[in-house]
């Protein structure tokens, strides 16, 4: 029987493979090539950490970042009650990248989509209730959907059937948002190799304490490579590699993810200045684009909870490899705290 392949001996070789190298070797050469994350660590050295990085014109031109901005439409809006009290609104988008269905989790009841709420040829005011686009509370017997009698709301549109945003009725300022990618494992199915269930679930707990926020949520499944993927890399992991490693022997980039659709989902919905909630400083300049159709004001780190206190949080070792190598390999701004 052959000898178990020791990965992490493999892949932390500095000697490049010579063109008759093993299978093995050849895919180890492939962390010397492409790049740790997607997009490129930002050129600029942060300051403060809360402080998104300054970067010229010219360099954010050069990053491998959005320009123009995809296509995409809110078809569907709905009230979702949680278990934690806090009312949000989820509304399904479409796009013309891809056939996926992407989310975007609202807290407020006045952020509003302009393609869900723009007056279509044909609709009418059921029409406009069915899909979501009204303003205040649905109740039985509701017969429009653009003025609220009960609460004293009335939405007003321009000669295009645009939605015209007034401040009584729509809310503009700088909100808290994440753009969190699809984790079923962590969401889902409890796993312990990731943070995403419990980033997910406090970045919900923090925008219902303010009453607005968003969670754009994008259907790419392990940084991208989809889930069948993602259990192969699991199973690299069992044998020693790290989650960038994994990614990369697989023939994968670290970071495969996209956010353009984020962008024009925050466009959508009028959130053109936000408060992102983040330990990765290249996703505000992935966010923000090259044309920066969304600012980035401020970043808002998620702190392991397991950091903050001995009763919450995940413990595993495997949640300790997992940060460690965002930390060291991603380039992520977390410190663990001392323990003395």
């Amino acid at each position: 029987m052959s000898n178990p392949i020791d990965i992490k001996k493999e892949v932390a070789s500095p000697k490049r493979p010579t063109l008759m190298a093993s299978p093995v070797a050849s895919r180890a050469a492939m962390f010397e090539s492409i790049p740790l994350v997607s997009p490129m660590a930002t050129p600029s050295v942060l300051q403060n950490p809360k402080t998104p990085p300054v970067v010229s014109q010219e360099e954010r031109n050069n990053l491998p970042i959005h320009g123009e901005l995809p296509h995409v439409r809110c078809i569907a809006r709905a009230r979702i009650p949680t278990v934690q009290g806090p009312e949000i609104f989820l509304h399904l988008y479409e796009n013309n990248l891809d056939k996926k269905e992407h989310l975007a989790i609202v807290f407020g009841e006045d952020i509003r989509s302009q393609s869900l709420f723009k007056r279509r040829d044909g609709d009418t005011q059921q029409d406009r209730m069915t899909r979501g686009a009204y303003v205040g509370k649905l109740f039985p017997g509701r017969v429009c959907a653009d003025k609220d009698d009960q609460l004293g709301l009335e939405l007003h549109f321009d000669a295009n059937g645009d939605l015209i945003r007034k401040p009584e009725t729509t809310f503009a300022g700088d909100v808290l948002t994440r753009i969190h990618s699809e984790c079923y494992t962590g969401e889902t199915a409890w796993s312990a190799r990731c943070d995403c269930g419990e980033q997910f679930n406090e970045a919900g707990r923090l925008m219902g304490d303010s009453g607005h926020g968003c969670i754009v949520y994008l259907r790419q499944e392990g940084r991208g490579i989809g889930l069948g993927e993602k259990l192969k890399a699991y199973n690299l992991q069992d044998l020693g590699a790290d989650t960038v490693q994994a990614n990369l022997m697989l023939r994968h980039p670290a970071d495969g993810r996209s956010f353009s659709l984020a962008t024009a989902i925050l466009v959508d919905l009028g959130l053109l200045s936000i408060k992102l909630l983040t330990n990765n400083p290249d996703k505000i300049l992935a966010v923000e684009g090259k044309n920066r159709d969304v600012k980035v004001v401020e970043r808002i780190p998620m702190v392991p909870l397991a950091w903050l206190s001995t009763e919450e949080g995940i413990k595993s070792k495997e949640i300790e490899g997992y940060l460690s190598t965002k930390i060291e390999r991603m380039g992520h701004l977390l410190e663990k705290p001392l323990k003395i």
